[in-house]
């Protein structure tokens, strides 16, 4: 029997490698003799750059940025040989056949998953340190730069980042407001200077279709997971729709580009990218479905196992599990999926069965506490 084990990451809980690990070693432990193999997986959050430059065989290094809220703290950049990788995931980002590629994971230096829920507040959070991590890369001869967007902490349209990398924001008086958070947006009187020109090409990894604006954009689906206030979203709204326009006029793009597809992943980062940068968007799982090359993984294994702390109906609209499901279905692979939580009456794909890992009656926050324990505990049950 051979077993490939492709978990996403438990939020709050463990992560993607964690949860791989320890099916590896529960499942081997009750039949020595079967093979499993482990292909953690990522949607741009939390484990991105560690996931992606670790199977590239690239090397990481540590750099201190300033944190979602300005606190220093220190982030990881990957830097993965161009040559290594496969010709089908240069074709996806385009790249040339050598040089070095930056992997850049926005949760590692702007990420919620830093503040504590009682201290998360999109008016003060700031992507200052991601634009660090860009200009890090950029310094250290980077021709290309992977930024994977997931789990960030901001709603300021990636003005931080930018402002790392060479954007100015002026105050009435043509003072310059520094480290500005959409807090200080009523301030500005206009936006000044450019992109650093050694700024290499940026390619964000990203799954989120979410526009910028409106009632399915930024502020409003992710706002109130960063601590936004509901009383606040028509200001912070409005605030981010003013920000946005002005944006656009100074970098000479049209305003219809708040409306594409993408510009309001991770608090509109996407869009202001995209704006001052002509970064271009990559679909985030068939990017990282071929850098991992997870079609040939399906393929070699008898079962597939996969999962995520909660599987509901978006973990089949495009998240990194349910297209390993999809997968799996239409190669015609037994697959099963490891849950703390499963969305009941789910249409899962062919030959898939779920596993709700917390019994009746656990809370959220206790199955967050003992998720890794729970997983250890299923596995025994369904493998014994």
């Amino acid at each position: 029997m051979h077993i490939l084990v492709a978990f996403d990451k438990f939020k709050d809980c463990m992560t993607a490698q964690e949860a791989c690990q320890i099916a590896q070693e529960v499942i081997l432990k009750l039949h020595p003799n079967w093979t499993v193999s482990i292909a953690p997986i990522t949607d741009g959050g939390e484990g991105f750059c560690e996931i992606l430059t670790r199977s590239a065989f690239g090397k990481m290094e540590r750099v201190p940025v300033l944190g979602p809220q300005l606190d220093p703290q220190t982030a990881r950049i990957g830097y993965v040989e161009i040559g290594t990788l496969g010709k089908s995931t240069r074709d996806i980002l385009k790249l040339p056949t050598e040089g070095k590629l930056a992997v850049i994971e926005m949760a590692q230096a702007s990420g919620l998953q830093s503040i504590p829920v009682g201290k998360r507040d999109p008016w003060i959070a700031s992507s200052y340190g991601t634009g660090q991590l860009i200009a890090e890369a950029a310094d250290a001869g980077a021709m290309e730069i992977l930024l994977g967007i997931g789990g960030s902490a901001t709603n300021d349209l990636g003005m931080g980042a930018l402002e790392a990398i060479g954007l100015e924001l002026m105050d009435t008086k043509m003072g310059l407001i520094d480290h500005a958070t959409p807090r200080d947006w009523s301030r500005v009187g206009r936006i000044a200077g450019d992109i650093w020109p050694h700024i290499p090409r940026i390619n964000i990894a990203c799954d989120v279709e979410t526009t910028l604006l409106g009632p399915n954009g930024a502020t409003a689906v992710y706002g109130p997971q960063k601590g936004l206030k509901m009383d606040d979203y028509p200001q912070l709204e409005k605030a981010v729709g003013t920000m946005a326009k002005q944006l656009c006029d100074h970098f000479d793009k049209p305003r219809s580009t708040m409306a594409q597809p993408g510009t309001g992943a991770a608090g509109g980062i996407g869009f202001g990218l995209m704006t001052a940068c002509d970064a271009r968007m990559v679909n985030g799982f068939s990017l990282v479905q071929s850098w991992l090359q997870l079609k040939e993984k399906i393929a070699d294994a008898d079962l597939v196992i996969t999962g995520e702390g909660k599987f509901d109906r978006s973990s089949l609209q495009g998240k990194g599990p349910g297209s390993i499901l999809r997968e799996a279905a239409r190669q015609h692979k037994h697959a099963k999926v490891f849950a703390g939580l499963v969305e009941s009456k789910l249409a899962l794909p062919h030959k898939t069965t779920a596993e709700v890992m917390a019994p009746p009656g656990y809370t959220k926050e206790r199955s967050i506490a003992d998720g890794k324990k729970l997983l250890a505990k299923k596995l025994v049950e369904v493998f014994k």
